[in-house]
């Protein structure tokens, strides 16, 4: 593949005292990595090469550069953002690293919006330490959504054919309920039928909505939420051709092999959604924000304190949110080109 055909993939460097900088640099050790993208991190030299020495990996380096038109298509990048010295403390939460895990997601959503990179991928984070008076976001996905002034993203986690979208995201569980409205989840479940058709080139999907009672409410006896709020929703989007069945309940759908018969899952709230999704696909899952105007991706770990700087870390979420950002960047290039053919059917009648 030509340089000019690789998708440029900025990818932030996270908590520094967690394991981000570490499955970057194991992602890239293998060198396969770099035939279809031009891998970015926005970071710091200094704290990049001490997380390569502490690791005792000594059969890699990064291609520092001060600017993205410094990016080299063979090597794995890295965009020095600063150059004071700061404090490592592998596996410590330090309110000053959450400083420069912000700027990293900053600068490098800036550079995305300008075009200057394709696609982003996000090193894990503690939400915690990043919290400022310039920085109130309960997550990565909630600051991405503020920042392209759009409403409705849905968390999708990803694992081949396994998709699981929340109609909640990072909320308090006593707090789930009065977030759960019908006009909330038709919101998602248009999302999650666009995203499935433009960015996993599905032609039909068929989504399955969970629960948010045991047993489904049991017609009222443990909930009224299916019958008020989520079945009136699912017949609304029905009405609009999306094809949605549910509600079911939760700890069945997943015991038996009803999911596998789904391209898509929408769970009501965050450990409803993520606890059998982890369960069936731990170390391969990848965290997807649909409903943006840009491709973002993520792996579908935490910052993983208690085994930062030991180098036992797996890479392969992290290599799994680079491939799936690259997939459905080019999935929505063939999006785009299919429906302006559709409209100008001149111009496709000439591509054929």
């Amino acid at each position: 593949m030509s340089s000019d055909e690789k998708i440029r993939v900025g990818i932030t460097c996270g908590d520094l005292n967690g394991i981000g900088i570490e499955i970057i640099i194991k992602t890239f050790l293998d060198n396969r990595m770099l035939d279809n993208c031009i891998p970015i991190v926005y970071g710091s030299a200094k704290t990049a090469t001490y997380h390569r020495k502490s690791l005792n990996i000594n059969d890699f380096s990064f291609n520092f550069i001060k600017n993205i038109e410094q990016a080299n298509p063979k090597k794995a990048n890295l965009l020095n953002l600063w150059d004071e010295e700061i404090k490592i403390d592998l596996g410590e939460p330090s309110e000053v690293l959450g400083k420069y895990a912000v700027k990293s997601l900053q600068l490098a959503t800036e550079d995305l919006a300008a075009n200057k990179i394709d696609v982003l991928v996000t090193a894990p984070v503690n939400k915690h330490t990043m919290q400022s008076e310039k920085y109130q976001f309960s997550g990565q996905t909630e600051y991405l959504a503020n920042y392209a002034n759009e409403e409705n993203p849905l968390m999708i986690l990803v694992s081949e054919n396994l998709r699981v979208g929340l109609a909640t995201g990072h909320l308090p569980v006593k707090d789930v309920a009065e977030n759960i409205s019908t006009a909330k989840i038709i919101a998602k479940l248009r999302v999650f039928n666009k995203s499935l058709i433009q960015d996993f080139g599905i032609e039909r999907p068929k989504l399955a909505v969970l629960a948010l009672n045991p047993h489904a409410g049991d017609n009222g006896l443990i909930g009224n939420e299916e019958q008020d709020l989520i079945i009136p929703a699912i017949k609304k989007a029905n009405e609009e051709n999306i094809l949605v069945f549910g509600p079911y309940a939760a700890d069945g759908f997943f015991g038996s092999s009803n999911f596998a018969k789904f391209d898509g899952i929408l769970a009501m709230y965050h450990d409803q959604g993520l606890t059998p999704f982890k369960a069936l696909s731990f170390d391969c899952g990848v965290n997807f924000t649909a409903g943006l105007p840009i491709v973002r991706t993520a792996p579908d770990h935490g910052v993983a304190y208690d085994i930062a700087g030991k180098n036992i870390a797996s890479e392969n979420s992290f290599r799994q949110a680079i491939f799936l950002a690259c997939d459905i960047y080019r999935k929505r290039k063939e999006y785009r080109q299919l429906t302006a053919n559709q409209l100008n059917p001149a111009e496709a009648k000439e591509v054929t």
